[in-house]
């Protein structure tokens, strides 16, 4: 990363938390057995790209955007729709996601070149509305994306899970397709994430975050603001592209649930902040929180609910049950934000460098 970008994390505790996490995501298969934490992996791979892709726009360019999950979106139903139409090869996935890709770049063009000189506030209206039209166009466009039901289809040979790469086990582990699709999806959602870190760290990138700051100043310095953020929105489009490419091509199906449902932009908007705006290593922490905790909170609540029925504790039981466990996994990210405002990131900074701005 140093090599990359020239701005490795800083602080120890930052570190050893990043590497945990990166070794956990990179030994996944083998360290949790079991297709749900695969599946949670997965996700976390693919929720990383899009909230680091996110926190180009959001941390580094000050834009407040709610089209991002309509570029996951294309990117899943490009990906999707091209396996499903044209057969289950590596041409048609690569087509699927050039096209996804031109659409992109097409659709984030117009939102840049058209809203990003109105105020923050009527640019964010703008884009909810354009998200939820793409929304309602892939609800109705039935004979194309399956309405509500959506696409299932099939992915290339080797990346189906009754493949084997090798006979045998690798440390207890087949060598399936299913893994070998994992490893594809946490391979390009690092490559990625290194890409938009080198491009965060680049001149272009503290020219967004001198935007951010005072955009009247950077004009007059001769910065021309409305192109740079257009830049800046095309970029972030591409990356959520890719990420609903990857998203799609793990669970082998596309539809308006999974791809373009508003609760992903306000998931995603929940780990850029909790992890930290304006560093993509709060990419990492946040959306590795956040998914761990959607898919263990609620196991876990039902284990204490259990232990606190079998010891006849009065209101703990009921305080407990499985179906709050959204009541307190918001109630964690209150106070997370209440308690560490600048996100984990921020917490784990070394005073030094706080001091430093």
């Amino acid at each position: 990363m140093n090599l990359l970008s020239g701005d490795p994390p800083r602080g120890r505790a930052l570190q050893a938390i990043l590497i945990l996490v990166i070794l956990a995501l990179a030994a996944a298969p083998f360290l949790f057995p079991g297709a749900k934490a695969l599946n949670v992996a997965a996700k976390t791979c693919v929720m990383i790209l899009l909230a680091a892709s996110y926190d180009l726009l959001l941390g580094y360019a000050g834009i407040v955007s709610f089209a991002h999950v309509m570029f996951f979106g294309v990117g899943a139903y490009g990906v999707g729709l091209a396996l499903y139409g044209l057969g289950a090869g590596w041409g048609a996935l690569g087509v699927g996601l050039v096209v996804a890709a031109a659409l992109s770049l097409a659709l984030a063009l117009a939102i840049g070149l058209f809203s990003l000189r109105v105020q923050s506030i009527f640019f964010a209206m703008v884009t909810l509305a354009v998200a939820y039209a793409f929304n309602v166009l892939a609800s109705q466009l039935s004979w194309l994306t399956g309405g509500e039901d959506g696409r299932s289809f099939k992915v290339p040979d080797v990346l189906q899970p009754g493949f084997r790469l090798i006979e045998g086990k690798v440390f207890g582990v087949a060598i399936s397709g299913k893994i070998l699709t994992y490893y594809l999806v946490l391979v390009v959602a690092a490559a990625a994430f290194l890409v938009l870190l080198r491009v965060v760290n680049s001149p272009f990138g503290r020219v967004l975050q001198a935007i951010r700051e005072n955009p009247f100043r950077a004009e007059a310095l001769g910065y021309r603001t409305v192109v740079h953020r257009t830049l800046a929105t095309c970029i972030s489009a591409l990356g959520a592209t890719l990420a609903g490419a990857l998203s799609a091509l793990w669970l082998r199906y596309v539809g308006p649930d999974t791809a373009l449902s508003f609760s992903i932009q306000v998931d995603v908007l929940v780990m850029v902040v909790v992890g930290g705006m304006g560093s993509l290593y709060g990419a990492i922490l946040g959306a590795a929180l956040f998914v761990f905790a959607e898919s263990y909170l609620q196991d876990a609540m039902g284990a204490l609910s259990q232990v606190a029925a079998d010891a006849r504790l009065p209101l703990l039981p009921a305080l407990f049950h499985p179906d709050r466990w959204l009541l307190w996994l918001g109630l964690a990210f209150v106070l997370a934000v209440y308690f560490a405002p600048s996100g984990i990131v921020g917490a784990l900074k070394p005073a030094e460098t706080k001091n430093l701005g």
